[in-house]
C-alpha cells in the first residue's frame, strides 16, 4: 500500500470530524474519506458517525478486509495512528440491543436443537437486525428463494426393502477429493455479521467433520487468514467473482492455486446484483433523510444495502470466451457456479470444464428462476440425450445448492445425478445462534440424518442412491398440492412494504 509512514496521534485525527474533512481509523491506519462520502454505497451517515474516530468495529463485519485499501486512492492512505492515544468510541446500548441480549440469554440449550430449521429459528431472534436482513434476504418477491426449498417437496422416495443396512457409508468424492458426506459448505459473504470469527468457524468445523469448505471472494476474513486456519491437508475450494481488472483476477486465482485450492468455482449468475429488499430497507432505515436527499442529487445509487457496498467490482462483461483465458492461467478444475438451464450446462461440458453448480444464488438474483433441483432433472435428461452422459459423472460433475435443510434433500439430489450439494445459510444461522458449537452440532445432525435415512431408503453407499429410488414426475409442476412444511414456513419472514415513518406525539 502506497501511503505515508507518518504516525498520527488520536487528537490529530479527531479534529477531522466533519463532512468538509473526514478521517477515520481502521485497523490502526488513518484514511481520508472526505471525497468518498458521497460515493460510499452504504451512505455517508455511517462514515460521519465515526469521523475522527476508530471505525474498525463497525467496518469489520460488513467489509472484506481489503475494501478500504481497494476503494481509496493511495494518497488517501495517510499513515498509522498511535492507538494508545485514540479515544474509545462510546458504545451506547440501545433498547433494541438490550432486548436482543435478553433473547440470547433465553436461547434453549444446544441439546434441544434437533434440525437445521431450529438454528434458523433461534438466529432470527438473536442476530442483529442488519445481519439477519443480509443473510435472509432474497430477490424481489422472494418467490425463487421459497421455491428452492419447496422443490424438494415434489420429489418422493421409492425405498427398497430387505437390504442389509447394518453398515451404511455416506462418504463420497468431490472433484477427486474425499468428503465424509455429499455436502460442501458453499460460499456466503460477510461471515462476521453473525459471529466475530466469521468464516473461520466454517473452516474449523469442515476440518473436524471432514467436509469441504468453499471460500468466498467476499469473506469477512482474508483468504490467507482462512487458509492459515485450515488443518494440514484440509481440502478447500474457492468461489470467484470475476473482477473487471483481469490482472487482479489473475493474481487472485494464481495465489489461490499456490495456496492449495482444489477447485475454482466461477460465479456466473451475478452480472448485476438482484434487489434484496429486506437488506435494502435496513439501508434506508440507517440513513439520515437529509443525507439521502443530498445523495440523490449526486445520482449515486445507495439503495442496495450491504450487498451493493461490497460488490461493485464484479464484471458484467464476463462471457464464454473468457473461459479459455481461465484455462490458460490455472490448472485447477473449473466449475461454473450459477448455471440455470441445460443449454449452458452442455456448453460447459463441450468446452471441457469440470462441472457446473445448478444454482440461482440462493434466490438472491433473478426472481422466478427455477430451483437447482428442477434444473438438475432437465440437465441429466438432456445431456444423456445429446452426449450420452450418465450421472453422477466423474469427468463432468453436477452440483446444486439452495433450499437444503435435511439429509433427505441431499439424497434426492444425489439420486437425480448430483455429485454433492452446497449448503450455505443454515450453517451461517448455526454459528450465528450458537457460535462454533452450533456449526459442529449442525454437521452432526446431518451425519445422523444420513445414517438413518440411508437405512430407511435401503442404500448402503452413495452409489446405491439411484434414480429409481425417487419419483420426480412432479418436479416441473409449480402448482401442486404437497403437505406444508411448518418449520420452514414459521421461520420465513414475510416481506414488508413501505410504511409511514414513526410519528412522534408532540404532547
Amino acid at each position: 500500500m502506497a501511503g505515508s509512514s507518518k504516525t498520527y496521534s488520536g487528537k490529530e485525527v479527531a479534529v477531522h470530524n466533519s463532512r468538509e474533512s473526514c478521517w477515520i481509523i481502521v485497523h490502526g491506519k488513518v484514511y481520508d474519506v472526505t471525497d468518498f462520502l458521497d460515493d460510499h454505497p452504504g451512505g455517508s451517515r455511517i462514515i460521519l458517525k465515526y469521523a475522527g474516530k476508530d471505525a474498525t468495529a463497525e467496518y469489520d463485519p460488513i467489509h472484506p478486509p481489503d475494501a478500504i485499501t481497494t476503494n481509496l486512492k493511495p494518497e488517501k492512505h495517510l499513515g498509522s495512528v498511535d492507538l494508545t492515544t485514540v479515544e474509545k468510541v462510546e458504545v451506547k446500548i440501545t433498547d433494541e440491543e438490550r432486548a436482543r441480549q435478553e433473547r440470547i440469554a433465553a436461547r434453549p440449550p444446544l441439546s434441544e436443537i434437533l434440525n437445521l430449521h431450529d438454528f434458523e429459528a433461534i438466529a432470527k431472534y438473536t442476530m442483529a437486525e442488519k445481519a439477519w436482513a443480509y443473510y435472509s434476504s432474497a430477490a424481489d418477491d422472494e418467490i425463487t428463494n421459497r421455491e428452492n426449498h419447496a422443490a424438494f417437496h415434489r420429489i418422493w422416495f421409492r425405498p427398497r426393502i430387505l437390504k442389509d443396512v447394518t453398515k451404511v457409508d455416506w462418504s463420497t468424492t468431490i472433484l477427486g477429493q474425499k468428503s465424509s458426506m455429499p455436502v460442501y459448505i458453499t460460499a456466503t459473504a460477510l461471515g462476521k455479521l453473525g459471529h466475530p470469527d466469521g468464516e473461520l468457524n466454517l473452516t474449523r468445523a469442515a476440518a473436524k467433520h471432514d467436509i469441504i469448505q468453499m471460500i468466498p471472494t467476499l469473506a469477512s476474513c482474508s483468504f490467507d487468514e482462512i487458509m492459515d486456519a485450515a488443518a494440514p491437508g484440509q481440502v478447500q475450494f474457492f468461489q470467484l467473482y470475476v473482477n473487471k481488472d483481469r490482472e487482479i483476477t489473475k493474481r487472485i486465482v494464481q495465489h489461490a492455486e499456490k495456496r492449495g485450492i482444489k477447485g475454482l468455482f466461477i460465479t456466473v449468475d451475478a452480472p448485476q446484483l438482484g434487489r434484496r429488499e429486506k437488506d435494502m430497507r435496513q439501508k434506508f432505515e440507517a440513513e439520515d433523510p437529509s443525507e439521502v436527499s443530498k445523495a440523490d442529487q449526486g445520482g449515486v445509487d445507495r439503495s442496495q444495502g450491504a450487498a451493493r457496498a461490497i460488490s461493485s467490482f464484479i464484471d458484467p462483461g464476463l462471457n464464454w470466451s473468457d473461459m479459455a483465458w481461465f484455462r490458460s492461467i490455472t490448472n485447477m478444475p473449473l466449475i461454473l457456479k450459477g448455471v440455470q438451464c441445460w443449454e449452458d450446462a452442455l456448453e460447459a461440458y463441450d468446452i471441457g470444464l469440470s462441472g457446473v453448480v445448478l444454482s440461482n444464488h440462493g434466490g438472491r438474483q433473478l426472481d422466478f428462476a427455477r430451483s437447482g433441483l428442477e434444473v438438475l432433472v432437465e440437465v441429466t435428461t438432456k445431456l444423456k440425450e445429446k452426449r450420452g452422459l450418465s450421472f453422477p459423472n466423474e469427468k463432468f460433475q453436477l452440483f446444486i445448492d439452495g433450499g437444503v435443510r435435511r439429509a433427505t434433500d441431499v439424497l434426492k439430489a444425489v439420486a437425480l445425478g448430483a455429485t454433492a450439494v452446497g449448503i450455505g445459510r443454515p450453517f451461517l444461522y448455526a454459528y450465528s445462534a450458537y457460535g462454533p458449537e452450533g456449526i459442529d452440532q449442525a454437521l452432526q445432525i446431518l451425519h445422523d440424518e444420513f445414517e438413518m435415512n440411508m437405512r430407511l431408503l435401503g442404500a448402503c453407499s452413495m452409489k446405491e442412491v439411484i434414480p429409481e429410488m425417487v419419483d420426480a414426475s412432479n418436479i416441473h409442476l409449480h402448482i401442486v398440492s404437497v403437505p406444508s412444511d411448518n418449520l420452514y414456513e414459521s421461520n420465513y419472514e414475510r416481506l414488508q412494504g413501505v410504511r409511514l415513518r414513526e410519528i412522534k406525539n408532540k404532547l
